[in-house]
């Protein structure tokens, strides 16, 4: 029989232990308590700084207004065709997925998925090489003993003509396509049907940016192909509708449908380019082409972008606080193969929701402290220093991990690929704005030299003729490079290095520059 002394101590030390498990419980819960309300006191304050500077942290303020059906460019059959097998018209998911019908997605590659040639790149002076473009073609039927049927879905001729006819033969299959999709493009709206109030905003489809992105890759190998015919109206026309594909998301709050119409922008260009170097353009269409490329104004896209950014980001983490599905995003941001570790998954289910206002702090204080300065409107210029400075500010922040910024560390991949030093969503900004001010300039030089068979001596002589303001270098804000060279001209900003490299270009690819190395140059190839 057990010693009562004994039994008392035993149920003394249970007592203890009870108390001191429950007495941590309440350490815990109340400290949970205060950081919520810390977390809550302290957006709320941050917003209230933010909204006397007039900002806007409602995400309504960025969604496009509704717009009627038969004025929108969007709902017309040719465009909606690029994401009615995926959404429905308010943009929910069509589960399940309907029969793809996307014939505005023009490709130009084969079947068989042989490489395509490259194109040609104002930015590195060098054509468009058609020869190549018709080899690709043909070489799916040179096997084939049934002329003139091809072997892909691209038509091709039983004789070899020149390689822009071959070209347009095989971009023929799109004609219709064209011809309809030029219709839809004089509706004055577009609005795409985005689930804009979709409870995980990252999950929000955009089908359509593809094949925006893909019909503008067509168009511009069309546009080329007609230039060497001497067809400048239909290459002028193709050049239009693909400004026209441009805008059509230019209302979008999301940075992909910016940086994806960056990319198109740069497409555009081409054909703008090719027909300067070649002078196949009249004064006229040169008159059209400079009206599409002044309404560009992608340093007001890049500030609209990142206030946009720091709302989209803070509606992330409302929705990762409230479901807590790290699973979800870890395999979005990190890579559809991996899956978060189970530890991972278990702290992001404990965390006190205080904590992740406070990451919405760190976010919304990254993209509208360190980035937006980055683009002044006032001067009309982008600060590379600014840019690379909130690149290090965010290598910083994110040093040590801390309450503000644990979820945050979750969504940096892909901030740090837009922000870091190799890759900077600033310069891509700063670089588009730039090489359309540059085709400007260009196209008002061509227009003197119709008018004076020469080049001017400087770019004042534009004024005010051909241009009523020569636009200033986006960096430094000082006059653009120009000079003559053996009767042509090179002309030129400074780049992201903020230095004069006296015309030596800048690398790059795809449309942007790699590195801040070197000038942005508009030149055109020796003959």
């Amino acid at each position: 029989m057990d010693d009562p002394e004994q039994h008392g101590k035993r149920s003394n030390r249970k007592l203890l232990v009870i108390k001191i498990i429950v007495a941590l419980v309440a350490i815990i819960a109340l400290l949970f308590l205060v950081e919520d309300w810390r977390g809550a006191n302290s957006w709320a304050r941050f917003k209230r700084q933010w909204e006397a500077k007039g900002e806007s942290f409602e995400y309504s303020h960025f969604v496009p207004p509704p717009v009627p059906d038969d004025r929108n460019f969007a709902m017309t059959p040719i465009v909606a065709g690029s994401y009615s097998w995926l959404v429905d018209k308010t943009g929910h998911e069509l589960l399940p997925h309907l029969t793809n019908t996307n014939r505005l997605s023009m490709s130009l590659v084969r079947k068989d998925g042989r490489m395509t040639p490259a194109n040609g790149n104002w930015a590195k002076a060098t054509m468009t090489d058609l020869k190549a473009w018709q080899e690709y073609y043909r070489a799916a039927v040179r096997t084939n003993r049934e002329w003139p049927v091809a072997t892909n879905e691209f038509p091709v001729a039983v004789q070899e003509q020149s390689p822009a006819q071959d070209v347009l033969l095989a971009l023929s299959r799109y004609d219709s396509a064209i011809d309809e999709l030029r219709a839809a493009a004089k509706l004055p709206y577009s609005r795409f049907p985005l689930e804009y109030d979709k409870d995980d905003p990252a999950a929000i489809l955009l089908p359509h940016l593809a094949a925006l992105r893909i019909c503008s890759q067509m168009l511009q190998l069309r546009a080329v192909a007609e230039l060497r015919l001497d067809q400048s109206d239909k290459a002028a026309a193709d050049t239009q509708l693909t400004f026209r594909l441009i805008e059509a998301s230019h209302n979008e709050p999301f940075l992909i449908s910016h940086l994806v119409r960056v990319a198109m922008m740069n497409m555009a260009l081409q054909p703008v380019y090719e027909g300067l170097a070649e002078h196949k353009w009249s004064d006229a269409q040169l008159v059209a082409l400079d009206s599409k490329l002044t309404k560009l104004d992608f340093l007001a896209d890049y500030r609209r972008s990142m206030r946009s950014e720091a709302v989209y980001t803070a509606r992330m983490l409302d929705y990762l606080q409230r479901s807590r599905r790290i699973g979800d995003y870890w395999a979005m941001f990190n890579g559809s193969g991996l899956r978060a570790d189970q530890l991972v998954v278990y702290i992001f289910h404990v965390l006190p929701s205080g904590w992740f206002r406070q990451n919405k702090i760190s976010f919304a204080n990254f993209y509208l402290q360190d980035c937006l300065s980055a683009a002044d409107p006032q001067k009309r210029e982008f600060c590379p220093q600014i840019a690379r400075q909130a690149a290090t500010n965010l290598d910083q922040s994110m040093a040590h991990p801390n309450s503000s910024n644990l979820a945050m560390k979750l969504l940096i991949s892909p901030v740090k690929n837009e922000f870091g030093d190799q890759n900077s969503t600033v310069r891509k900004f700063a670089y588009a704005q730039e090489s359309a001010d540059l085709a400007r300039v260009a196209i008002a030089l061509e227009r003197f030299r119709l008018a004076h068979g020469k080049n001017p001596e400087s770019l004042d002589q534009l004024k005010p003729q051909f241009m009523s303001e020569v636009p200033h270098d986006l960096i430094g804000g000082q006059q653009l490079k120009y000079r003559l060279t053996n009767g042509a001209f090179v002309l030129y900003s400074i780049g992201w290095n903020e230095k004069d490299d006296g015309g030596i270009p800048a690398t790059i690819n795809s449309g942007s520059p790699e590195s801040d190395d070197g000038d942005w140059v508009w030149s055109y190839p020796s003959k």
